[in-house]
């Protein structure tokens, strides 16, 4: 087995959400969850070899097996990129429901290419953000549920201060997540022209907190239509941006990869 740690989407040199990519590694699903909870990294991706020459990523946070996860399909990117001959793309398919990802390396950063998938349809009552939040809510627009492949319920709050000050319910989060098939929550902000801010409740733990969240940026690109840039990770001190590039049959999702030392 080979382990490479490397930080993802980080907004300056050194920063970024760890990611986890296990080379070599062939245990049970039951095994991968174990590995994953030890490890205690915000995501862990194995990347599995087919017989056909296919690559498949599997995905796991400390608590729970997921169907994508894109900080980490970023980390296995500059993994499956940067070894010598590699080509400057490559297709490969998600374990859970094999999704089809295009990782793409451009200069110094990487892009994940992926289309828009079907949401859950979710009756969202009034009082359910406010429920999931711990506080009343007044939202800028409507709740809605969006995915690239993760479904997340996003949130809309009035700017900065209230997004940073969000403590949500993250166990009530977790139950309704699981209920309606949803990856939990995502709180965001408009910061300027296509500039955003946003937050990702989906860890059973605070101090796992994702400072930056793939599936959303490229979720909420899908649901306004257009590209944008996503900062994240000013609560967990580790400050990341995302780059989204949106376009009707494509969006893509990138930023900057590095090894962790």
């Amino acid at each position: 087995m080979i382990a490479h740690l490397l930080k993802c989407f980080g907004a300056a040199p050194g920063g970024g959400n760890a990611a986890l990519v296990v080379e070599n590694e062939h245990g049970s699903v039951t095994a991968r969850q174990a590995f994953a909870r030890e490890r205690q990294v915000s995501a862990c991706v194995f990347i599995d070899r087919q017989a056909d020459g296919g690559i498949v990523l599997d995905y796991f946070y400390p608590h729970t097996r997921s169907p994508l996860c894109l900080h980490a399909t970023l980390a296995a990117a500059h993994v499956l990129l940067t070894v010598p001959g590699a080509p400057a793309a490559l297709t490969v398919s998600t374990a859970m429901h094999g999704q089809a990802l295009q990782l793409v390396r451009r200069a110094e950063n990487f892009f994940i290419g992926l289309v828009p998938q079907p949401a859950p349809a979710v009756s969202l009552e009034k009082y359910v953000p406010s429920e999931l939040m711990g506080q009343h809510m007044h939202l800028l627009s409507p709740p809605v549920i969006a995915s690239v492949g993760s479904p997340k319920l996003l949130l809309e709050v009035a700017d900065r201060t209230t997004l940073r000050a969000l403590r949500p319910n993250l166990e009530l989060i977790a139950d309704w997540s699981a209920l309606h098939k949803v990856n939990g929550c995502y709180a965001y902000c408009r910061t300027g022209e296509n500039a955003y801010e946003g937050r990702n409740f989906n860890h059973l733990d605070p101090a796992l907190e994702d400072s930056a969240t793939g599936v959303a940026a490229g979720a909420l690109a899908s649901h306004l239509q257009q590209s944008l840039r996503l900062h994240q990770g000013h609560v967990t001190q580790q400050p990341c941006l995302i780059d989204v590039q949106y376009s009707p049959g494509e969006i893509l999702v990138g930023g900057m990869v590095q090894r962790s030392t």
